[in-house]
């Protein structure tokens, strides 16, 4: 088996033309500058844009494909020069059974199934053009088409406080909103990783996944994974997320919880941090909190051990985060060393030295070591360095 690092949650900020899908997504954020970015700056092998439902994006793909810049894998994906976009759909869903709203993600092995999704689609939202919409379906139903069209089905950030499975979409189970057989694997978020999500043995059967869900170009692979497969196609991720025939996520590499933004429960006025023992905030005295990761999952965690064969998960920071490394240096970084994912995990740090200051260079091999001091976030705040 090969191994591959992908990254499945990116989002597009504008069509070719310049009409916005994710309203809060960068102007930079075209499907044709992401599938660049993420193969000659990120050194990314395998990603999934979600956002390929809205109609222009449909037509810049098809153009790309005429153009002979895509090309499609028979077994699905489509290939851009060694890299492998997999086509998919970040959707809303807070139907009966919802005690708030959820985002799932949804992945398809061609762009004519893409289309075929998308026209479906339009028949159940408002505005097909858009990122994140809310489809007035079951989640069920949801799952259900999704399979119809050979997809793969993975709820998305599922702790976050806002618009997430666990975080607002259910009182204590899955089961109370999805099918738990049509489900392909769970996305982590920002503020959690392999070890908190464990806590819930309901997880135990399913492959976790990190993404960057990124809204700009400088934060796609904040978060990924490395998977082992035969060859970067759509079948062949299907078959590693449901570990058949020994392909398989090989590690996870994300974000410190600490540094996500919901990771510890705050006060939602002056967002100082907030016990959910205590009755008010001590600061401004407001009753008002946004939970954090860390104490929904103390709320639905069981006794069970974790599963033996779960891989590990790595704690990275991502360069964005390193204090003292600007563009201009990242950029002198990646003419020398190619891509971030050779910065991160390979390049020596005496060979780092001689091309950045040695203090930030330090700072790059003690996030690679997992020797930074950390600050947590909470509240739609990141955390930070406190070295």
């Amino acid at each position: 088996m090969n191994h591959y690092y992908v990254d499945l949650h990116i989002h597009i900020g504008r069509t070719f033309t310049g009409k916005a899908v994710k309203i809060t997504g960068a102007k930079s954020l075209t499907f044709s500058n992401i599938i660049d970015h993420a193969r000659n700056e990120k050194g990314l092998n395998m990603i999934g844009i979600i956002d390929c439902h809205s109609p222009e994006v449909i037509m810049e793909m098809e153009k790309l494909m005429e153009s002979g810049e895509l090309t499609e894998h028979p077994d699905g994906g489509l290939n851009y020069g060694g890299l492998t976009v997999i086509p998919g759909s970040e959707l809303e869903i807070y139907d009966d059974d919802c005690q708030g709203p959820i985002h799932l993600l949804c992945y398809f092995p061609t762009l004519q199934v893409m289309k075929q999704f998308s026209g479906w689609l339009s028949g159940h939202l408002k505005n097909i053009n858009l990122s994140s919409q809310r489809i007035y379906v079951s989640g069920r139903e949801l799952q259900k088409k999704v399979k119809e069209l050979s997809g793969i089905f993975i709820p998305a950030h599922v702790f976050t406080p806002f618009k997430s499975l666990y975080g607002k979409g259910v009182v204590r189970s899955l089961t109370e909103v999805l099918d738990p057989e049509q489900i392909d694997g769970i996305e982590l978020g920002l503020s959690s990783d392999t070890f908190m999500a464990d806590q819930l043995e309901e997880l135990h059967q399913y492959s976790f996944v990190t993404n960057s869900d990124a809204h700009s170009l400088p934060k796609i692979a904040r978060e990924y994974q490395v998977i082992a497969m035969k060859e970067p196609s759509f079948a062949e991720l299907a078959k590693a997320l449901n570990r058949q025939g020994n392909r398989r996520i090989v590690a996870n590499y994300g974000l410190d919880p600490l540094l996500g933004k919901y990771h510890q429960t705050v006060c939602a006025t002056c967002q100082n941090p907030y016990s959910p023992e205590e009755s008010q905030c001590p600061h401004c005295q407001d009753t008002k909190t946004v939970k954090g990761v860390a104490d929904r999952i103390l709320e639905l965690k069981s006794d069970a051990n974790p599963p033996e064969d779960r891989p590990p998960y790595v704690h990275q920071v991502p360069l964005d985060f390193i204090s003292g490394l600007g563009p201009k240096l990242l950029r002198k970084l990646l003419d020398h060393f190619g891509t971030e994912m050779a910065i991160l995990h390979e390049v020596p740090a005496e060979a780092l030295k001689q091309v950045i200051p040695e203090k930030v260079a330090e700072l790059i091999i003690k996030a690679r070591q997992g020797e930074l001091k950390l600050a947590a976030g909470g509240g739609g705040k990141y955390g930070k360095i406190a070295d």
